[in-house]
């Protein structure tokens, strides 16, 4: 409590020099995990480029790529320090601090195209959520699209019993470890930075991403088979300390809100063609085999993950999976 206290009064401190009294800019940490040639490596340049503009240089947004600043296990915990002001994590990340809501993104199958998506993040349901944050001295300001999810090892997975004994990477999720559990797999939870000399040196033996993040980390290069299972969603929200947004001057918030706003719009716009582009690529590479799963193969990995549900409704809340059904349903008719 005193550590916070203190980094609060040094936050606070460097926000009265950087204040309109002064020509110093007002610093603008921004730390993330993945490479720059990604969706959210992109969206956080196209970000600083806008939010400097707005403000007229009146803010200087400082990115931190690729775990540079921080790993994706320590990120949140300086975020409320108020050590780095914006993060971009992934909604699996917050069931540490207690806020297991996200996790319902985690579930397999439960966002099955982006106008469901869509429909979730840019609704009042998706507001809700990020209001969730405030309490624990978090802003959400965006959701981000990664992309769709596939499944790597070096071996074929084209059948649920094919992942059996399988040693897999996750993030810190109970859905997902629910997930690899149904599967029969053993889920390893581990840093993103940690995952290609995981997969190198056979700590674990597979992994599930988006086509992006496997191409920029040249996972495809440490794994025999990519299997095209689109079973899970990588998204992202961009956060901010609360107490540094608040004290900012209302106009240099609404500057920063527009840029946000915008950057948004670019990085949902790119995600899909980005992930085209990656497994164009890993395709091209010949390095790993791309997998397609036939209807029948589709929907046994369907019918092999449904307990996944059961287990993640005492976490979650059933009402709110039953939300985010009702939405995919609504979609699809």
């Amino acid at each position: 409590m005193r550590t916070f206290a203190i980094a609060a009064s040094i936050a606070g401190l460097a926000f009265g020099l950087a204040g309109p009294a002064s020509a110093d800019p007002i610093i603008i940490k921004f730390s993330h995990v993945v490479a720059t040639d990604t969706p959210k490596g992109k969206a956080s340049e196209k970000f600083k480029e806008l939010a400097e503009k707005y403000t007229g240089g009146k803010v200087k947004i400082e990115v931190y790529p690729n775990s540079t600043l921080y790993k994706d296990k320590e990120e949140l915990e300086a975020l409320q320090l108020g050590s780095v002001q914006m993060l971009a994590p992934s909604n699996s990340k917050f069931g540490p601090l207690g806020i297991r809501e996200f996790e319902v993104f985690d579930l397999p199958y439960i966002l099955p195209d982006l106008k469901t998506l869509r429909k979730v993040t840019e609704g009042p349901l998706g507001l809700r959520l990020l209001k969730l944050l405030d309490s624990k001295g978090i802003t959400g300001l965006a959701y981000w699209d990664n992309g769709f999810k596939q499944m790597s090892a070096n071996k074929k997975l084209v059948t649920p019993a094919d992942y059996q004994g399988v040693k897999f990477r996750i993030q810190s999720s109970r859905v997902l470890q629910a997930q690899f559990k149904a599967l029969g797999s053993l889920p390893q939870v581990m840093a993103f930075s940690e995952v290609y000399q995981a997969l190198q040196t056979g700590v674990v033996d597979g992994q599930e991403n988006t086509w992006s993040n496997i191409y920029t980390q040249k996972m495809h290069e440490v794994q025999k088979y990519i299997t095209e299972t689109n079973h899970g969603y990588i998204g992202y929200v961009v956060i901010v300390n609360k107490k540094f947004w608040d004290d900012l001057p209302a106009d240099i918030r609404d500057q920063l809100s527009k840029a946000m706003k915008e950057a948004t719009d670019f990085n949902n716009a790119q995600s899909q063609k980005e992930n085209d582009d990656a497994m164009a690529e890993i395709k091209k590479s010949g390095k790993s085999e791309i997998i397609k799963l036939t209807p029948e193969q589709d929907e046994a990995m369907r019918k092999a993950m449904e307990p996944v549900y059961k287990d993640a409704a005492s976490r979650v809340g059933q009402p709110l999976i039953d939300e985010f059904l009702r939405e995919a349903k609504s979609s699809t008719n």
